[in-house]
């Protein structure tokens, strides 16, 4: 049998990585939108990618460590290398321009492959590139692309019923290819009704009406409060946290005048052996250092409404991957500051202890490797 060539784009084998599978036909827009969420390409660069000749594995460490592979065109079930069971989460990209027959074709191939090996797969479907249609025409032929998925495999399966597909309209000009993708890492982080947790608590206790748990990188909303996420809102925070990711490295924080802002760790000094009789040496090496970094939390806000009380958009650095955004009312912010960043306080501490337990769960035992 014929496997497909592979890449492992610097994946570390010692760390068991939940996998997605990247799927489409030729230049839909696989890699274009890899790049864009994980590589920071800008959207218009994207004409220039060269295609996908061979598997790729992409490694990408949010709450949960996952492993995306991006595949070539051609790639079939057989060819692919690894058997679909190992893949929590498939994902078909199709390019509204196309002609559906094809790209419709091997997406119903792969369900009925997949889901003779693994009936719990998360099958999801991107119509990509919707910027290149109006707005009238975007929706009718994602409408199309869906009612011929649904009719091929009422065709080639009888219990299609049992299918759950998923279908987003996505492009890479705008939000909705990171509201899309998040929606689907959603379904593989099993700690997830426990970070939703920590964010109901801290709207209840701060009077907010929104908040979410972001990816600082890819811009990806790892979980949110319970309630309903408005695109408009979304927009907003992927474009503040786009704009401190390009204007944050321009400014170094001064934390260490500010003992609140800064978490000190105990200097870690080795005490000599009092049984050994050696008189011990005093060298440059071992003369007292310089006190270690502290570890800073980086905080932003922006008013909404600057002329008039209205929402002030904060931003708190959870972890070295996560951050959260939250609405306040600014009334809220300005009059009960303390208390917000007291409560941020803890929903740090509980997202970090999650952290860590996710990290010890990922790390494979190399005995049974």
């Amino acid at each position: 049998m014929n496997s497909a060539q592979h890449s492992h784009g610097g994946v570390d084998e010692s760390i068991k990585r939940t996998k997605i599978l990247l799927l489409g036909t030729r230049r839909s827009g696989k890699t274009s939108i890899l790049q864009v969420l994980f590589k920071d390409l800008p959207p218009k660069q994207t004409f220039y990618l060269e295609p996908t000749m061979r598997v790729t594995r992409h490694a990408f460490d949010t709450i949960i460590p996952l492993e995306i592979w991006d595949c070539p065109g051609n790639v079939t079930a057989d060819t692919l290398g690894s058997p679909l069971s190992d893949f929590a989460t498939i994902i078909f990209v199709i390019d509204i321009r196309d002609l559906y027959q094809q790209p419709v074709a091997k997406l119903v191939e792969f369900v009925v492959a997949a889901f003779q090996v693994n009936p719990t797969v998360d099958f999801e479907v991107f119509v990509h590139k919707a910027e290149k249609l109006q707005e009238d025409d975007k929706y009718e032929n994602f409408r199309q692309v869906h009612e011929r998925v649904i009719d091929r495999l009422a065709d080639e399966w009888p219990e299609f019923e049992q299918v759950p597909l998923n279908f987003h309209l996505t492009s890479v000009y705008d939000h909705t290819l990171q509201d899309a993708f998040s929606r689907v890492i959603h379904k593989v982080i099993d700690s997830l009704p426990y970070l939703e947790g920590l964010l109901n608590v801290f709207c209840s206790n701060t009077s907010c009406p929104k908040a979410f748990l972001f990816d600082i990188r890819s811009k990806l909303y790892i979980a949110t409060d319970a309630s309903p996420v408005d695109q408009a809102t979304h927009n907003l925070c992927c474009d503040y946290l786009q704009m401190l990711n390009s204007f944050g490295p321009l400014y170094k924080s001064n934390a260490t005048s500010n003992p609140r802002t800064a978490i000190f760790s105990p200097a870690q000094a080795t005490a000599p052996d009092e049984s050994s009789s050696t008189p011990t040496t005093i060298s440059s090496s071992s003369l007292p250092s310089s006190p270690p970094k502290p570890v800073v939390f980086p905080s932003a806000a922006a008013s909404l409404t600057p002329s008039q009380p209205g929402t002030t958009l904060t931003y708190h650095l959870i972890t070295p991957h996560l951050a959260l955004l939250a609405l306040l009312p600014t009334t809220i912010y300005e009059m009960r500051r303390g208390l917000v960043e007291w409560n941020v306080v803890w929903f740090r501490e509980g997202v970090r202890e999650i952290w860590e337990v996710e990290k010890e769960r990922s790390v494979t035992d190399p005995i049974t490797t």
